[in-house]
């Protein structure tokens, strides 16, 4: 699919979660749409399991729920999330027919030994998924600030260019930003 960086209210579905392992056995996710002159144009909610292998479902989910065809990409903040749930970005593209990017923030030295030690039953599907997303690639954003970014159905640069459109501050868009803080809200007021 291409994205057309040029179209004044261009809109991302920005996903992002907020857990406790202590707080429960649900990690919440938020979803917000946001139009690229920041105008937040919706939100829809869900859940997965903290370390489970639910997630790419639930964000298809939510994405199904918002019922829209006007949404050009997804942005993700992370994909593995909730203490190691995979996210399986060429999925997301498959079924939504959305380009996918992840990003994350700080450079990892890998997961291999993590998901062999806490998840002995299904470690080999975790990782399959984990590197089937691809390399990460840094990147350094409009302010100066190295991320890390693994896209599917968009081409790097330009998903560089998306990201830095919904980047007002920081290393974080604003789609990522307002969902993770709902994110963390949502769980809070659970409990």
């Amino acid at each position: 699919m291409k994205v057309s960086l040029e179209k004044k209210a261009i809109r991302v579905l920005g996903l992002a979660e907020s857990f406790s392992k202590s707080l429960g056995q649900y990690a919440i996710l938020a979803g917000v749409v946001m139009r690229s002159d920041f105008i937040i144009d919706g939100i829809v909610l869900g859940k997965c399991r903290v370390g489970g292998m639910d997630a790419t479902d639930s964000i298809l989910e939510m994405y199904r729920k918002l019922d829209r065809d006007d949404i050009s990409a997804l942005m993700i903040n992370g994909c593995i999330i909730s203490w190691f749930n995979v996210i399986d970005l060429a999925r997301l593209y498959k079924e939504t027919n959305l380009p996918s990017i992840c990003l994350t923030y700080y450079p990892s030295t890998g997961l291999r030994e993590y998901f062999v030690k806490y998840f002995p039953e299904d470690w080999s599907e975790r990782i399959r998924i984990y590197e089937k997303n691809g390399p990460r690639i840094e990147v350094t954003n409009k302010n100066g600030f190295k991320i890390y970014l693994r896209a599917v159905g968009i081409e790097v640069e330009t998903a560089v260019n998306l990201i830095n459109k919904y980047t007002l501050f920081g290393r974080t868009p604003e789609p990522l930003r307002i969902a993770r803080l709902i994110a963390h809200a949502v769980l809070e007021k659970q409990f």
